[in-house]
């Protein structure tokens, strides 16, 4: 009973993260959700007590999505810069690819509308960033004088403001070559030794092929699933 209910509050985070990605927050209401689920409204509200919670479930999915990703590039023998620009490709990934990613960082936008504290993600990205960059630092790697903190900031600016001009210009179709353009003007700022072009080729062949974005939730495209869930009893 547990894992049904379980189930169906992910179809139901899904649901709604494809109608606040393209609608917002105040452009989507219970009764969308449930057009867009194939749910009553009951059955949401069994689930959610109001839209402010599914909203915050759809935040909090995304945010869930990201600790895997970090240590698993963590986890990689690569070197830490390496794996900074690995990253920051997968990130991008999820983003492009991934609609609860998406609609998490729309309602992030739109927290003011949410009568609730909405979680951010820019400390946790800020503390991943600074701890690779303090890796960089003690094997040698990161450029004598760049302090990881700040240095840090300048990436996580760099990188979500690159998002939000990349989503208002082109709905984020091109943010992979934009983002190596990023890389190409920070890493040699950035790099002991700067060669920029070799460790994107190194992080660009290491990825894996196909389209990216394998969160829980992924589904960047089509409608919800034909065969919803059964609702717990």
């Amino acid at each position: 009973m547990q894992e049904r209910a379980e189930a169906t509050r992910r179809y139901l985070v899904e649901a709604a993260a494809r109608l606040f990605e393209e609608r917002g927050y105040a452009g989507t209401s219970i009764s969308d959700i449930s057009a867009q689920s194939g749910r009553t409204s009951g059955a949401i509200y069994f689930h959610f007590s109001n839209k402010e919670k599914l909203a915050l479930a759809v935040v909090t999915a995304t945010l869930d999505t990201w600790p895997a990703m970090i240590a698993e590039v963590r986890a990689s023998p690569a070197p830490a810069l390496d794996k900074l620009v690995s990253l920051s490709f997968a990130v991008a990934r999820a983003f492009r690819d991934d609609v609860v990613v998406r609609a998490g960082s729309r309602l992030w936008m739109e927290r003011r509308a949410i009568e609730a504290p909405v979680p951010g993600p820019f400390a946790a990205w800020t503390e991943t960033v600074t701890g690779l960059l303090r890796e960089a630092r003690e094997s040698g790697e990161l450029a004598p004088g760049i302090a990881p903190d700040t240095a840090a900031l300048t990436v996580v600016y760099a990188f979500f403001g690159l998002h939000t001009v990349s989503e208002a210009v082109d709905g984020r179709a091109r943010i992979e070559e934009r983002l190596q353009g990023m890389w190409e003007v920070l890493l040699p700022a950035l790099q002991a030794e700067p060669a920029p072009a070799a460790l994107l080729a190194r992080v660009r062949a290491a990825e894996p092929a196909g389209p990216g974005g394998s969160a829980e939730f992924a589904g960047a495209a089509g409608p919800p699933s034909p065969e919803p869930v059964p609702e717990p009893v």
